[in-house]
């Protein structure tokens, strides 16, 4: 590499993000604002007049879908392709959308219930492009600042194997020794939550509702470029396929002297292509990459990427969905915990499930619950 950080993980921001945004500003941190001007490339290529007809038409379907209510009777045990075959938008619309909601979910929609990515899509309330801002420092920055608060509190690579529940709190078994405690917050995914060992057994409901969810599928690459060629040739770099789906790219540079563009694998892509193994993967990408912006995108001076499939630590990204069409109360079950445990995690969160913020906003209910506990009113 070129021995420059970049966030191989969470990256972007919007100002309709609150918590991260006083976050980030807070911690001294400087915000780039992403470059969006010039040309949006389709890929399969088509005028640009056509793709923003396909881009509203995807867009109005999602909306379509996000105004039917996650409790509603017609769609119990629809998944959203099966919605999605019943609609009549035209082909190449439904294709964007499948595009988008792969990409953005990274989960294939034969597996998605339909109410779940309601509920969820709900929740993500910014008006702004949520890739309207990165940290020219890079988001891990911020964590690593975060972390640095904590001092030797913060024990890394000491994964807790055992959680036993006993009167009058808790202790934790790590491969770093053991630590007892009033009161547990697992802050985790999930489906990663659902691999500790807890002494005694969870409750059967809680067990139910942990056994629900899949990680999505994501692999983030990043290419350094000597110039941004694109933007002499009017273009903003942001490419959207619809063939294949889940893939995307956008314009990365912190400033002009770093030339950088960011691309997006989800979902069923992200598995397939994943198997290819690096030469193969990148000559596919770059395939791609050149067949939307020209021979000048395989100049590039760095390529690389980290695939989150089955990640150590989180399970996979962007986040844990639901399969289950009809596990409509696990998440309400997880948050009730098994005092004195309980669970956080960006997927249960009221707001932006699946993003930074909504780890922030679940992490801070999760905490004030437990504040409460220790000092009842």
């Amino acid at each position: 590499g070129l021995g420059e950080l970049i966030d191989s993980g969470g990256q972007f921001l919007c100002e309709d993000m609150p918590e991260l945004m006083a976050l980030v500003r807070t911690r001294g941190k400087t915000l780039v604002e992403t470059y969006v001007k010039g040309e949006v490339i389709a890929q399969p290529l088509t005028g640009e007049k056509e793709t923003e007809r396909i881009y509203y038409a995807s867009m109005a379907i999602r909306d379509r879908m996000n105004a039917i209510a996650p409790a509603d009777p017609t769609i119990a045990g629809l998944t959203v392709a099966a919605w999605l075959d019943r609609q009549n938008d035209p082909g190449e619309a439904k294709a964007a959308f499948r595009s988008m909601i792969e990409g953005l979910w990274c989960l294939a929609l034969e597996k998605l219930p339909l109410w779940h990515l309601i509920d969820n899509d709900r929740r993500i309330t910014n008006e702004v492009s949520e890739l309207q801002y990165f940290v020219r420092e890079t988001m891990q920055s911020v964590a690593d600042d975060l972390a640095g608060d904590l001092g030797d509190r913060l024990r890394l690579n000491a994964p807790v194997r055992t959680i036993e529940r006993r009167l009058g709190g808790v202790r934790l078994a790590s491969t770093a020794g053991s630590i007892t405690a009033r009161i547990a917050l697992i802050a985790m995914p999930p489906m990663m939550a659902s691999k500790l060992d807890f002494a005694p057994p969870l409750p059967a409901a809680l067990q139910k509702a942990f056994g629900v969810w899949q990680s999505g599928a994501v692999i983030k690459i990043q290419l350094r470029y000597a110039t941004a060629f694109w933007r002499a040739k009017g273009l903003s770099g942001m490419v959207m396929w619809r063939d294949p789906p889940a893939l995307f790219a956008c314009e990365a540079s912190k400033d002009d002297g770093h030339p950088a563009l960011v691309v997006f694998v989800g979902g069923p892509l992200a598995l397939r292509w994943r198997e290819l193994g690096d030469a193969a993967l990148r000559t596919e990408v770059m395939a791609r990459l050149q067949q939307a912006l020209g021979t000048d995108a395989g100049k590039f001076t760095d390529f690389s990427y980290r695939d989150w499939t089955d990640d150590r630590w989180s399970g996979g990204g962007y986040s844990d969905l639901i399969i289950d069409t009809g596990a409509t109360e696990a998440e309400q079950t997880i948050l009730a915990g098994a005092p004195p445990v309980y669970f956080a995690s960006s997927e249960l969160s009221p707001s932006f499930p699946g993003y930074v913020e909504g780890a922030i906003v679940a992490g801070r209910i999760a905490a004030q619950r437990i504040l409460s506990e220790f000092n009842p009113q």
